[in-house]
């Protein structure tokens, strides 16, 4: 069968992420083949597919203004292909490829939600599209694959989808990859010199509000002023003191020299293993891939209730009760700090066993492709 993907862009986020692991994963079955389109740009992640020897397609979309004859090269281009499944990768995409596709007579079109939060009052582009898509969520697709709970409930309950079609397929995690390593642990903490016993929170994320950096850092800073002994190892593009929004919070404090700031990295394995905890400070999130992808590495977890984070969570760590600073120093304060991580191992473990049993990519991969042969 032959599946084309349909996506407004392939740089890199969660839902490119995403596509690139089902895409590659599935690709290796041979029962599949896996076509994508990206309205705009070829972008890092579908240079990268190609060189696995995916077929990627770039339509050049600009702007609003070239919208139309971006849609006239979409339909040009999946006559061409003669897909038997249009799988369509959030709002954009979702209309333009789904419009396209229905035209052509195709009845296997499968929508995709990211977005946990509507937020149609920024923009009224987006309330206009988010309009337009559930209007015809009653007509184009076949099926709506939601990434979370909290996305489908969204969607429904505020947005006026078709209930009816909505299903949730959340983010599928490289088991292989993100797992505990020692090696990757002791090779990290030499590098930034920290020594093996010493204790480390980490948070992984780009800048951006709804991130909470912010709060997560002044947190710490409390906790350090406290008296308590650790270090802060942040990872995430303009995550540094070059930022404006953190060095402030470091202006009356020498406490900076606590905080390790890597920047955007590539090896996000080895930031797993060299922490300790992991802390979810977010507002709110599409699906907590971070959250994830430190649980699979036996770390000891805590979260805000940042999209379907506590679903994920479950019983195998801890929940921040809200997003303000001293919601989350107490939550360290009382479920790391003071317990000095006595039973990380234990928790470790039931966390990962938790993203194992699933959300193992190969396991999404499945549903992805139950979705294709029905």
């Amino acid at each position: 069968m032959k599946i084309v993907h349909v996506i407004i862009g392939l740089n890199v986020g969660g839902a490119e992420l995403m596509l690139k692991r089902l895409v590659l994963n599935s690709s290796q079955k041979g029962e599949f083949e896996h076509v994508v389109i990206s309205l705009t740009d070829l972008g890092v992640i579908g240079a990268d597919l190609q060189s696995q020897g995916i077929k990627v397609y770039s339509l050049g979309m600009r702007s609003a203004l070239t919208i139309p004859h971006t849609s006239v090269k979409l339909r040009k281009l999946l006559k061409f292909i003669k897909p038997d499944v249009v799988q369509t990768w959030m709002y954009h995409a979702d209309l333009l490829g789904g419009l396209a596709a229905r035209s052509l007579g195709i009845e296997n079109i499968i929508w995709g939600i990211r977005n946990t939060e509507l937020n149609t009052k920024k923009s009224f582009s987006r309330q206009a599209m988010v309009n337009l898509c559930a209007k015809l969520s009653y007509t184009i697709p076949s099926q709506i694959a939601c990434v979370a709970n909290t996305a489908m409930d969204t969607h429904i309950k505020q947005g006026g989808y078709d209930a009816s079609k909505m299903l949730v397929i959340p983010n599928g995690f490289d088991i292989n990859k993100f797992k505990p390593n020692e090696i990757q642990r002791l090779r990290l903490r030499s590098k930034l010199n920290i020594k093996s016993d010493e204790l480390v929170i980490g948070n992984i994320g780009r800048f951006d509000p709804v991130k909470n950096h912010e709060n997560f850092i002044k947190a710490c800073i409390k906790l350090l002023q406290k008296g308590y002994k650790f270090k802060v190892l942040l990872a995430g593009r303009d995550v540094d003191l070059n930022n404006p929004a953190i060095s402030k919070l470091f202006k009356n404090s020498s406490l900076y020299e606590n905080f390790i700031f890597l920047g955007e990295i590539d090896d996000t394995a080895s930031f797993y293993n060299a922490i300790d905890a992991f802390c979810l400070c977010s507002y709110t999130e599409g699906f907590p891939n971070v959250l994830g992808e430190a649980m699979a590495t036996e770390k000891v977890c805590l979260a805000t209730d940042a999209g379907d984070a506590w679903v994920v969570l479950s019983n195998n760590g801890f929940r921040i009760d809200s997003n303000s600073s001293a919601d989350i120093a107490i939550a360290l304060e009382t479920n790391v700090l003071n317990k000095a991580l006595s039973d990380p191992n234990d928790i470790g473990n039931a966390a990962r066993i938790a993203i194992v049993n699933n959300y193992s990519i190969d396991k999404i991969v499945s549903q992805f492709e139950s979705l294709y042969i029905r």
